[in-house]
C-alpha cells in the first residue's frame, strides 16, 4: 500500500506515464495522513498555527510555515500524479482546469479521477 506513495515521490516529474485508480487514491490517502501527522507534530513542537491577540491582531506561528513548506514540497508530486491519472482515464492534462468552475467543476474532476483505466496505448503504468 505504501508503494503508491513512494512511486508518487519517485515519479514526481514524470508527466507522460499513467497511474491507476488504486495507485492514485492510495497515494492521496497517504498524503492526507502525512499532512495530518506533520500538522500535529508541528503544533505540538512549535505551538499553535495562529493566535489572536486581545487587540484582534493575528499572529502566525512557526507551525503554519512548516505546514506551508510541506504543502509546497508535495505540490509537484501531486500534480504529476494527477496528470498521470487523467491520462490513464483518457483525459488530457488540461482537464484540470475544470476545477475553476465552482462546485460542478470539482465534482466532474473527482469523477474523472475515479474513471476506470482506458486500453493500454503503450504508455507505462507507474
Amino acid at each position: 500500500m505504501m508503494t503508491e506513495y513512494i512511486n508518487m515521490w519517485k515519479n514526481y516529474v514524470n508527466f507522460s506515464a499513467r497511474t491507476t485508480v488504486r495507485g492514485y487514491w492510495m497515494a492521496f490517502l497517504f498524503s492526507v495522513i502525512a499532512n495530518i501527522i506533520i500538522m500535529i507534530l508541528a503544533t505540538a513542537i512549535f505551538g499553535p498555527m495562529m493566535e489572536v491577540t486581545l487587540r484582534g491582531e493575528v499572529i502566525i506561528g512557526t507551525s503554519y510555515y512548516i505546514l506551508m513548506l510541506w504543502s509546497l514540497a508535495t505540490l509537484l508530486p501531486m500534480l504529476g500524479m494527477q496528470v498521470r491519472r487523467l491520462r490513464d482515464a483518457g483525459k488530457h492534462w488540461a482537464y484540470m482546469f475544470i476545477n475553476l468552475i465552482p462546485l460542478v467543476g470539482v465534482i466532474l474532476y473527482i469523477i474523472a479521477l475515479c474513471k476506470p483505466s482506458i486500453a493500454d496505448d503503450g504508455v507505462p503504468v507507474v
